[in-house]
Formats: structure tokens, C-alpha cells, sequence
């Protein structure tokens, strides 16, 4: 019997939507993108086989599911706003970014009303894990949504968790990043401590890898701190201190006092601060901010 796809867009080829853009190509569904900044990564999806929309609103009105990776709550908002003169009833949104849920919440309402679904799809993992199709992904929508996107989302994640209903899969996303930031704002603190009274981070290294307190996160951050890599987590400190923003928010809504979450917020507000390349440096490079700023 032969498979029947349904045609999907993708909004947001960077770091991360480059490789899921590829991956859903290339398993075989119908694909149109849309260019923003990044003209090389959509010369090579359709060198792959992708249509390429002028606009959001061409290609909403020949989509079956649109995926959006995008910054943030601003820009998914936006893209929705962009998009929905042309959906059409029987649609469904999917967002891949880390947005607030807030926001989430209030844009499948509004879509809701003209007969579209939203899905909140965040995911984890690294642009490497999206070029290999091997990302994790925790989702947010009602059963049937859930049971009709997953087989473009298994084009590209490994690890896929229906959370709940809508919303739920940001929330999720919220908990992971507040979690593994936190272990990067430890790290960095633990580093810049260790040269302050005399620890080379070879030293360092060699008693934590292997020990209790090694894990697959603690490897990939410390690829700059031992190696030089600086391409070893490409995710922005910029984009985590967003993150951390909005667990604030969410925090906030639910009335849970956070002092834990906001002290990981303050040492990612502190790169930020203190000039330099803040907006563009990843996330392993924070020891030298926490460095810097203890006089090193």
C-alpha cells in the first residue's frame, strides 16, 4: 500500500532547522520553505528536493502542516500573524522553538477559532543530533494532533514524549533548559574558582570525568574549557538567558518563588552585560565571562 504524505512547510532554518528541514525532505515529504537570513541553508534544502515560498502567506496556503523553529515567543508570534490570512481550516502549527507557554496558550486559541491546530514541539539536543535525525522532542497537543504530526517529527527526533495537551511540551522544554543551564552556571562558577586558586582545568577534568558527577552535558560544555573547541554546544548565551527569562514568566504565573532559577538567570545576565560577544558566544564559553569578571 502505498504512503500518502502530507505536504509540510518549514519557517527557521538555523542552526537546529537546517538539519530537521533536511531530514523531513529527504524521508520523503513534500517540502516548501520560506527564506529569512540564512539564503545557503534554503539553496540547499531545494537542492534536496524543497519548493521555496516568496512569502509565509504562499506557502500557508498550499500547507498541510507548517513547522517554525524560530528565536522566540516574539518571532512565532509573528510568523502566525504571517501566516494565518492563509491557512486554511484542517492545519496545524507546529512549534519547534523554546517559547513561552503564556503565549502559546494564547496563540491555539486565536488559531483555533479558523479551524487550525497548534502543536508545541520543542526540542533538545544539539545541531549535530538534527543533521543526524536523532533529536529529542517533547510535545504538547491533543491526541489526534499528536498522532498525525509524529511521523514528520520521527523524521528528525529519536526521542519523542507526548507530554500533554497543548502548552505542556514548552513547559517541558522550560524544566530540561533550567536544568541543564543550571549545571552550565555551576560549571562555569566551579572553573573560574578552580584557576582563582591554582586548579588547572586538566586537574579539574580528570577528577570529575568518569565520577558521580559526569554526564553527557558536562562532557559537551567542557569541549571549550579543555579542548578550545568553541563549537562544541552551539547554543547563544543570548538564547539562554531568554530561556531562563521565560521560566521566570512561568514561575511567575504559577506563584513559586524560584531563587535557584533566578541566580542561573543572573550569571547568564551577567555575560550579557558585560559587552563583549555576549549575544553570539555559546553557552560552554561562560566561564570566561565568570572569569573576567573575577579578575581573571
Amino acid at each position: 500500500m502505498t504512503q500518502t504524505y502530507e505536504n509540510v512547510e518549514f519557517i527557521g532554518l538555523g542552526l537546529m532547522g537546517h538539519g530537521m528541514a533536511k531530514n523531513i525532505v529527504e524521508k520523503g515529504y513534500p517540502l516548501t520553505v520560506v527564506a529569512h537570513r540564512r539564503r545557503t541553508a534554503v539553496d540547499d534544502r531545494r537542492a534536496r528536493g524543497a519548493l521555496e515560498a516568496a512569502t509565509a502567506q504562499d506557502l500557508a496556503r498550499s500547507c498541510d502542516v507548517i513547522f517554525l523553529c524560530l528565536t522566540g515567543s516574539p518571532e512565532v508570534a509573528a510568523a502566525v500573524a504571517a501566516l494565518k490570512p492563509g491557512l486554511a481550516k484542517g492545519a496545524v502549527v507546529v512549534d519547534c522553538s523554546t517559547s513561552d507557554p503564556t503565549v502559546t496558550l494564547r496563540l491555539a486559541a486565536e488559531l483555533a477559532e479558523i479551524g487550525v491546530e497548534f502543536v508545541d514541539a520543542p526540542l533538545s539536543r544539539t545541531p549535530k543530533e538534527a543533521w543526524a535525525g536523532t533529536l529529542d522532542c517533547m510535545v504538547g497537543a491533543s491526541d489526534a494532533s499528536f498522532a498525525r504530526v509524529k511521523p514528520i517529527i520521527g523524521t528528525w527526533a529519536a526521542k519523542i514524549v507526548h507530554i500533554g495537551g497543548v502548552g505542556d511540551g514548552h513547559k517541558m522544554k522550560l524544566l530540561n533548559n533550567f536544568l541543564s543551564l543550571g549545571y552550565a552556571a555551576l560549571y562555569a562558577e566551579a572553573l573560574a574558582l578552580s584557576r582563582k586558586v591554582g586548579i588547572p582545568v586538566a586537574e579539574f577534568d580528570k577528577v570529575i570525568r568518569g565520577g558521580r558527577m559526569d554526564c553527557g552535558f558536562y562532557q559537551t560544555f567542557m569541549g571549550y574549557a579543555l579542548e578550545g573547541n568553541r563549537e562544541a554546544h552551539k547554543f547563544t548565551l543570548a538564547n539562554a538567558y531568554k530561556d531562563m527569562r521565560y521560566i521566570g514568566s512561568m514561575a511567575n504565573a504559577a506563584t513559586v518563588g524560584t531563587t535557584m532559577a533566578s541566580a542561573v538567570k543572573n550569571s547568564f545576565a551577567l555575560a550579557m552585560a558585560t559587552g563583549g560577544n555576549g549575544a553570539e558566544d555559546y553557552v560552554p564559553h561562560l566561564p570566561d565571562y565568570v572569569a573576567k569578571a573575577n579578575g581573571l
